[in-house]
């Protein structure tokens, strides 16, 4: 892929009609007031449609996985145009322009913990907990960090499951969790208690948990520096007592070597790190365009700034920026044109470019505007704080460049 087409651009165009109508002038309450974005996020999915070809692709899934159909596998081979991927980015990109925020609790929501629903949940599961999940029905949420444990997340991992009959044990807590303090359906990830078997070597298990279960406690949203829009909780499990019909692929999951866990969550990492391009691209491309036009209008020494050298270099690294992260995009749609995606290794290279990239625009776009641009009044100040986090979640810089040397030096 080259370059948008005219449906891509069209749908872009509806994308951000949406965005200036219904959260252009609700973004001072959803930045540093008390509106959860699950309501708008709702409207916007039911807008575009997105409800119900969710709605759809859970369907044709069920009745494939219900089916035995051994033609599943060419269901996952791609369309040739990479269409279905580029509407699935193109919100992304749209959103973080303004709000990424709201792009975390969506993708936290939709692209994790439903994800984990339907590759790792039986059909039954699925049924139950995935359908409401893909179409924003119900808000989920996906437990895997804890306090103590950091990007050492399953070796530092404390969350226990510990087996009695035909019932579970769980205890633990967790931290930073995306939609946390408003998730219905929490994918809590933790280990089996296994005697003589070394902690950091315990199977790993994803439980589904339902709001409101007796011994799960949900916190308060947590005061960050940025992703306002994206409310982020503590999770508390203490002695919460389920059937092994809320652990993810039941006895299946029980019997693999180190749980179905672990290889699910490198799973999602790998998604999740994919999908931090679009976030950087949507950020980079505002930020061009305010310093673009701030440039143009702001005089010094009775000439527009944009005028000076020190400034034009700025605007063209920018620009730069822009155009890499773009063809990270269209490499991402390309791939699933084709029935590919991109291995750990890959992701995490992507990943760590992007989230530098959009950090050091961010920043510049703040230097631009000079003392306004550390003004909340200007939308600069509010990016470069969100832009941040992209170096920190799903694995931080160093974790991309450990992962990334790893498979060089391995390969």
């Amino acid at each position: 892929m080259i370059e948008w087409s005219e449906q891509h651009e069209m749908i872009r165009d509806a994308v951000r009609r949406f965005i200036e109508e219904e959260i252009v002038p609700n973004l001072e309450e959803l930045e540093h007031g008390d509106l959860p974005p699950y309501e708008i996020l709702r409207k916007m999915y039911a807008t575009f449609g997105m409800d119900e070809m969710a709605r759809g692709r859970f369907e044709r899934q069920i009745a494939k996985a219900e089916a035995g159909d051994a033609k599943e596998k060419k269901a996952r081979e791609g369309d040739g145009t990479g269409d279905g991927a580029a509407m699935q980015l193109i919100p992304i990109i749209e959103l973080c322009r303004y709000c990424p925020g709201m792009v975390t609790a969506l993708g936290v929501s939709v692209g994790l913990t439903g994800a984990a629903i339907m590759s790792k949940g039986s059909v039954e599961q699925k049924k139950r907990w995935g359908l409401d999940v893909l179409t924003l029905t119900k808000i989920g949420a996906w437990a895997i960090t804890e306090p103590g444990s950091g990007s050492d997340a399953f070796g530092g991992m404390k969350a226990s499951a510990r087996r009695e009959g035909d019932e579970f044990v769980l205890n633990g807590s967790k931290t930073f969790i995306t939609n946390g303090p408003f998730a219905d359906t929490i994918v809590f990830i933790c280990k089996l208690e296994e005697e003589g078997v070394d902690s950091r070597d315990r199977k790993i298990l994803n439980f589904v948990l339902d709001r409101g279960m007796k011994g799960l406690d949900q916190g308060k949203p947590l005061r960050k520096m940025g992703l306002h829009s994206s409310p982020t909780g503590e999770l508390f499990v203490n002695d919460l007592r389920c059937s092994i019909d809320h652990l993810l692929g039941g006895e299946d999951a029980l019997n693999k070597s180190h749980g179905a866990g672990r290889e699910g969550a490198k799973d999602t990492f790998q998604t999740e790190r994919s999908g931090v391009a679009a976030m950087a691209l949507g950020i980079v491309s505002r930020c061009l365009e305010l310093s673009v036009a701030y440039s143009r209008e702001r005089v010094q020494w009775e000439k527009p700034i944009g005028e000076y050298q020190l400034i034009q270099e700025k605007l063209a690294r920018m620009e730069v920026a822009r155009m890499n992260l773009q063809n990270l995009v269209f490499r991402t749609i390309e791939l699933s044109a084709h029935g590919k995606s991109m291995g750990l290794a890959e992701a995490s290279a992507m990943k760590l470019y992007a989230a530098r990239a959009a950090v050091e625009v961010a920043m510049e776009a703040v230097q631009v505007f000079g003392g306004n641009g550390y003004m909340a009044e200007y939308h600069v100040e509010q990016l470069a704080r969100d832009a941040k986090v992209l170096q920190i979640y799903a694995g931080t810089d160093e974790i991309q460049i450990r992962a990334i040397a790893r498979d060089l030096l391995t390969g």
